[in-house]
């Protein structure tokens, strides 16, 4: 791949990651703000993970202004630092779903519309292939695992909102109580899963650097 190509492909991760950060953070606004105001557990969960894949995307994009700086796929403590906290606030984000959802469950509590469940996760689902799409050629272009494991985040956060349409639909059309609790333990399986990821990815960026260092 010729030079100037190869710095196309990485102006484009660039913008890829910051509007994945833009996105996210006004996502993670609504969705938060709406859950409370419509007490619909599942597009408050939906929104709390949207604040915690910017927390992974700033880490992507600290990688990629530092591939386009040294040439190669240079790893620092940063990004293993931010593996962790996304990790930790993930498994955090599942205990709360999981105890609040428990809850929900046990006394029937009824959202008072998922409207806006459904029109977020549509919206979420039109940005999150679009953005899915473009970091698997960038990534597959540039031979980049780091590029290439953020759209692997970018197909969780479609996932996540495929299970927030379900369950919005679900309960909109039937009106059992049970159907938003049972979205946000679905999302908190998710983050948990997420989670394990980026503690994964941690670890083996950690093991790197010490085979790294070795004579």
């Amino acid at each position: 791949m010729g030079k100037n190509v190869r710095n196309r492909f990485l102006m484009h991760a660039h913008l890829l990651a910051l509007f994945t950060i833009v996105y996210n953070l006004a996502e993670g606004l609504i969705s938060v703000w709406l859950g409370v105001a419509d007490e619909t557990l599942a597009l408050f969960g939906f929104g709390v993970d949207s604040f915690i894949e910017v927390i992974s995307a700033v880490g992507v994009w600290h990688l990629v202004r530092r591939i386009r700086a040294n040439g190669g796929e240079a790893r620092d403590e940063f990004e293993q630092r931010a593996l962790k906290i996304t990790g930790a606030a993930f498994y955090l984000l599942t205990a709360g779903l999981l105890l609040t959802a428990g809850m929900n469950l046990y006394q029937q509590h009824r959202p008072e519309t998922t409207f806006w469940g459904i029109v977020i996760s549509l919206i979420s689902i039109s940005f999150m292939w679009f953005l899915l799409h473009h970091k698997k050629k960038v990534g597959t272009a540039l031979n980049s695992p780091a590029i290439l494991a953020d759209a692997a985040c970018s197909r969780a956060c479609l996932y996540l909102s495929l299970v927030l349409m379900i369950s919005s639909v679900g309960y909109s059309l039937t009106g059992i109580a049970s159907l938003d609790a049972i979205g946000a333990l679905l999302i908190a399986w998710l983050a948990f899963k997420e989670g394990r990821e980026a503690f994964d990815k941690a670890k083996g960026l950690s093991c790197s650097c010490c085979c790294g260092s070795s004579p």
